[in-house]
């Protein structure tokens, strides 16, 4: 009978712990609206996955994706997309002329919700086309409403953490329009967590995720990769291959820190997701590199992934490489940043058009050039091009097909 009684007080707490939060109003509450950070050139592409994953009213903006979605949805989204860097819970928006105005708009947030004065949170940031041109003081500005607003109730203040916060704030102002969010993912997406080794200017995992999805390679033909360096590309592959949910290896997210957060349903979300992981067939994904360190870099990276065995290494130059047909072909090559200005690029990239056109007999390669000005060595006629931009690199992504 105690158990029973204990057990009612339990679900009545419980309930009004909920009504108190819905009743926060925070803007993402009240019409289920998120938004999606992603690199540029990639909208479409994030377009396409968002759909996939169950989100609706999707709405391309300057920054990013616009997007309504259930709560299931939401935290699906956060788990699985390979595309998007960060997902965002919007608080509170209004017109914001200056930093006072923003700072008293800020106060007025129950932080409480979201921030415990033990925790330590942190601010990413972006400002343009405003009254207020300097970000960093935007987000001193909004540092401060939240330290005040702690200050002024319990005498105390969460700390600031920029290297491992519990929470994450964003905050973006444009055209004078100020939009203060919970980072739901908890920190950038593109991080996976398999990389453990890396090589000189790895790429993105973001980005190399969106060229094996142009590439539309479907397991139905082997892919490789020869100039594999620590084996972004590969583990990109293979996650996409297996079903295996970008975000697997991380242990916490931001919506984890939302009021209304729901453990039994993310539970219940992420059980599902991991239920979907299928293997992979030996070598239908391998790849190769002059380096013994980028080979040795590319085996840890994969060591942690499931079925990462399966991919096929080996150290060659791809000049000795007897043949790649009827396959797809993805690379980032070498360029200035990753192997200095000693080489002859020109060269290497003649050498690399010859390759594909004389050993690479129907198949289609997906080259990601960071300089473009040596895709005219390449001697080769493009299919494609596509501008995708990654690290500061104005790089382009190029489709030859080799008949």
């Amino acid at each position: 009978m105690l158990e029973s009684k204990n057990r009612g007080k339990l679900v009545i707490r419980k309930r009004a712990g909920e009504h108190q939060r819905y009743a926060s109003g925070f803007k993402y509450q009240q019409d289920s609206r998120y938004f999606a950070q992603i690199a540029e050139n990639l909208s479409d592409e994030g377009v396409k996955e968002l759909k996939t994953l169950g989100a609706r009213d999707i709405e391309p903006a300057h920054t990013g994706i616009y997007f309504s979605a259930e709560k299931s949805d939401f935290y699906k989204i956060n788990y699985t997309t390979r595309l998007i860097s960060r997902v965002l819970a919007p608080l509170e928006s209004f017109p914001c002329s200056d930093s006072d105005t923003l700072y008293k708009n800020a106060k007025k947030i129950k932080w409480e919700l979201l921030i415990s004065k033990k925790m330590t949170f942190s601010i990413t940031h972006n400002v343009s086309d405003s009254n207020i041109d300097h970000s960093q003081f935007a987000a001193l500005r909004l540092k401060d409403a939240i330290v005040d607003y702690f200050r002024e109730r319990t005498g105390k203040r969460p700390n600031v953490d920029t290297l491992n916060p519990n929470v994450i704030i964003n905050l973006h102002i444009r055209n004078n329009f100020a939009d203060i969010s919970l980072d739901a993912s908890g920190g950038a997406l593109h991080k996976r967590g398999y990389r453990e080794e890396s090589v000189a200017a790895p790429m993105q995992e973001t980005i190399a995720a969106a060229i094996i999805r142009l590439s539309e390679w479907d397991g139905s033909i082997p892919l490789y990769d020869p100039m594999c360096g620590s084996g972004t590309l590969l583990c990109e592959a293979l996650m996409m291959h297996c079903n295996i949910p970008a975000s697997i290896f991380r242990k916490n997210f931001g919506f984890q820190r939302l009021p209304d957060y729901n453990p039994e349903l993310w539970g219940q979300v992420k059980k599902e997701a991991d239920a979907n992981i299928k293997e992979i067939s030996p070598n239908l994904i391998a790849g190769s590199d002059i380096s013994h360190e980028s080979i040795n870099a590319a085996k840890t990276n994969l060591m942690g992934i499931h079925f990462g065995g399966s991919v096929s290494l080996e150290v060659k130059d791809f000049n000795d490489i007897e043949s790649i047909k009827d396959s797809v072909i993805v690379a980032n090559p070498p360029y200035g940043i990753r192997i200095g200005r000693d080489q002859d690029l020109k060269l290497f990239y003649k050498k690399l058009g010859d390759f594909l056109k004389q050993k690479c007999k129907g198949s289609k390669a997906f080259i990601y050039f960071g300089e473009p000005e040596y895709i005219k060595n390449m001697g080769l006629k493009a299919s494609w091009k596509m501008a995708l931009k990654a690290g500061g690199l104005d790089g382009r992504l190029v489709k030859y097909e080799m008949y």
